[in-house]
């Protein structure tokens, strides 16, 4: 693809993947314009410092406002759309805040994409969506179970974009990633959780750590978006990026302590701990699919990427509360 020829609009591109998508697009060369959550700060998150930021065009505003969606939207050739609330914990407490952003939202892409016609639609989905695995490696039929509001939600809006391509031809590709890590990485995912802590020089508080998790650095999954912008054959696919390799959360603080160098104690925090029923027990990607039709696969290892993150921390602690817990 020429990205030179074409304009592309990020939703989210001011959190964690989305910042890191923008910044892929502009080094190739796209016209991007990143659509990032309105505050009266003017913020941008993630890409505020960004030193990409005088080639990216901003516009603020909130997706689940259609006029405001409609107007980011115009003159846009493929929309890579990630705007989302994502923290699990905080959809138990605020579910109709879940429902409004994640489907509201979505639909409010899909609506406008139809009316401009614009020429793709990337649509983020998430591993949660699967629930615990019922067969692994999980492939895209493995049935979809909604263990939290936000997966129902997830749930939802991957049904939507479904619907509107076999309704009305919409060209759209869900990418559905593996747990995400990285740069940037807000303190309510595990990895940020376990280094912030251990980096801070304290005892790790964390919540069960028998789930095993498919991780899967930044670099990676921002690789697949591109790709599933790209190729023909993702038209009206949902498509795994996952590693292939599952770790529990307990080897996994301990993997991240042995590159510390650090014999790290683990206490359980119960406030942590997910309800019985809601604990996503198992992920493991079957991501035969992103290799046939992308040709797709994670150029960063496990154990790479925890490097790079922890460097990247180290510099960064400044920007995370160990000492509490962030919903």
């Amino acid at each position: 693809m020429k990205w030179d020829a074409k304009r592309v609009l990020v939703t989210g591109a001011g959190g964690f993947v989305g910042s890191h998508l923008t910044e892929r697009l502009v080094d190739l060369g796209a016209r991007t314009r990143a659509f990032v959550q309105y505050n009266s700060r003017g913020e941008r998150g993630w890409l505020e410092h960004s030193s990409r930021r005088a080639r990216i065009e901003f516009i603020a505003g909130d997706v689940r406002d259609p006029e405001c969606v409609h107007r980011a939207m115009k003159d846009i050739d493929i929309v890579f759309h990630l705007a989302a609330l994502i923290a699990i914990p905080y959809s138990y407490e605020a579910p109709a805040s879940y429902v409004e952003t994640n489907i509201g939202g979505t639909l409010n892409v899909l609506q406008s994409a139809r009316t401009l016609g614009v020429s793709r639609v990337l649509h983020t989905s998430t591993s949660e969506v699967y629930g615990t695995a019922l067969r692994v490696p999980i492939d895209e039929s493995h049935p979809l179970r909604a263990q939290s509001p936000y997966s129902a939600t997830k749930i939802g809006a991957d049904k939507l974009v479904e619907s509107f391509h076999l309704s009305y031809g919409l060209p759209v590709v869900t990418v559905r990633p593996f747990n995400t890590f990285g740069p940037r990485q807000s303190s309510r995912a595990i990895i940020p959780t376990i280094l912030s802590q251990a980096l801070k020089g304290g005892r790790v508080r964390l919540g069960s750590l028998a789930p095993t998790r498919d991780l899967n650095f930044v670099s990676n999954t921002v690789d697949g978006f591109v790709l599933a912008a790209e190729a023909e054959g993702a038209l009206g696919r949902t498509i795994n990026l996952g590693s292939n390799r599952e770790i529990s959360i307990g080897n996994l603080a301990g993997l991240i302590g042995s590159l510390l160098g650090l014999e790290l104690e683990i206490d359980l925090d119960r406030q942590r701990l997910r309800p019985e029923k809601s604990e996503v027990e198992r992920l493991l990607a079957d991501n035969t699919l992103a290799r046939q039709i992308l040709a797709w696969e994670p150029k960063v290892t496990l154990e790479q990427g925890l490097q790079q993150t922890i460097e990247w921390m180290r510099h960064h602690t400044d920007d995370y509360r160990p000492d509490s817990y962030t919903v």
